[in-house]
């Protein structure tokens, strides 16, 4: 079982945060979560979710914080430099961003059903779209001075996805970017990954295999027992923008419960 509730810290108290992909699921956890931290204003960035990205904003105004709505497909890189640009004016400065947008091509069931147009998406999302973000996003911070930028990756780069491939191969590039930036923009700007084990949102527990014993399968396999929802792991992620990780750059986080057992 969870442990007992703690007292939430305020690890951003008077500082901003963007979150992409914040109008559902894990994403609107960590912008809640970033108001309930102390955040001076968080960004909520949707691309379609509208609906979503208000029902995210009004949590976090009821958290104490201000709340910028923003629009964007990260898939096109002149709409990012838009959304960076609109985020520092109408945020006065972006302290904090959390990418959290990605595709895991959820609908296809086996690498069997793979098709050309699914990889050409989940790349351009998840690679593309996080470059762009982390590119965009960086340069700006770099010309304020400060700034930490957290991408949420996945422990599926540790065993593959026999699922789907192209989902394991965009999360291990993620990798590769997150490295490049971290050289890039050091000792200004910070460039982590965040990589969770799979996570009980209402996405993950509509999928078919998770309905059919994929889930249950998983608990028995993970030492901690347990998958846990997407806000247990939303302080975690935020943990890498913190000045507590002031020293870590390049750096990939697991947090899946012992179910992969990475390192040395």
């Amino acid at each position: 079982m969870p442990l007992s509730p703690v007292p939430i810290p305020r690890r951003f108290e008077g500082r901003s945060v963007v979150v992409t992909g914040a109008g559902t699921g894990f994403g609107a956890e960590i912008a809640v979560r970033a108001a309930q931290e102390g955040a001076r204003v968080v960004g909520v960035h949707y691309r379609a979710s509208k609906a979503g990205a208000e029902r995210t904003a009004e949590r976090v105004r009821a958290e104490g914080a201000d709340v910028v709505l923003l629009q964007a497909d990260i898939a096109e890189w002149p709409k990012v430099a838009g959304l960076a640009e609109e985020a520092f004016e109408r945020l006065q400065g972006v302290d904090v961003v959390v990418n959290n947008v990605g595709d895991v091509a959820r609908e296809q069931m086996s690498w069997r059903d793979i098709t050309e147009e699914s990889v050409d998406h989940v790349l351009a999302v998840d690679i593309k779209g996080t470059m762009a973000c982390v590119h965009e996003f960086g340069k700006r911070m770099l010309e304020q001075g400060h700034g930490s930028i957290v991408n949420i990756g996945s422990t599926v780069i540790v065993r593959g996805s026999a699922r789907a491939p192209q989902y394991a191969a965009a999360k291990y590039g993620l990798l590769g970017l997150t490295k490049s930036y971290a050289h890039a923009f050091a000792p200004t700007v910070r460039v982590n990954v965040f990589a969770p084990g799979f996570i009980e949102t209402e996405a993950t527990l509509g999928r078919e295999d998770w309905k059919s014993g994929r889930g249950d399968q998983l608990r028995r396999m993970t030492p901690m027992g347990r998958i846990p929802g997407p806000a247990e792991l939303a302080g975690t992620a935020l943990f890498l923008a913190t000045d507590d990780a002031a020293h870590m750059t390049g750096s990939y986080m697991v947090a899946d419960g012992g179910y992969n057992m990475v390192g040395a």
